[in-house]
């Protein structure tokens, strides 16, 4: 479940269906990924139910290593922690680090 979003244009998307940062043709993917990790409680089941295509779901290193990201179309992602089935801080941003 989302319980926290960071940054206006995750909390566009989710709550507008759009965003003036984000290209339109990723508005539907953006909230698509974003439905199935409010909908859901493990990182698994996120990378079963987007698997195709693919989201590249990884753990960021170095200062974000707390961190994690799926791809909504490189370098558009989505960040976001994870614990006790919550994801906080979700935040789509324009990012190509690792």
């Amino acid at each position: 479940m989302i319980s926290s979003l960071e940054g206006k244009v995750a909390r566009d998307i989710w709550e507008k269906n759009e965003s003036k940062s984000l290209p339109r043709e990723l508005w539907l993917r953006a909230k698509a990924l974003m439905t199935i990790m409010h909908s859901t409680t493990t990182i698994d089941d996120l990378l079963i139910q987007s698997q195709s295509p693919n989201i590249r779901l990884h753990k960021l290193k170095g200062d974000r290593k707390d961190y994690w990201s799926v791809t909504i179309r490189l370098p558009w992602c989505i960040t976001f922690k994870f614990k006790s089935g919550e994801f906080t801080e979700v935040k789509i941003e324009y990012y190509h680090g690792g």
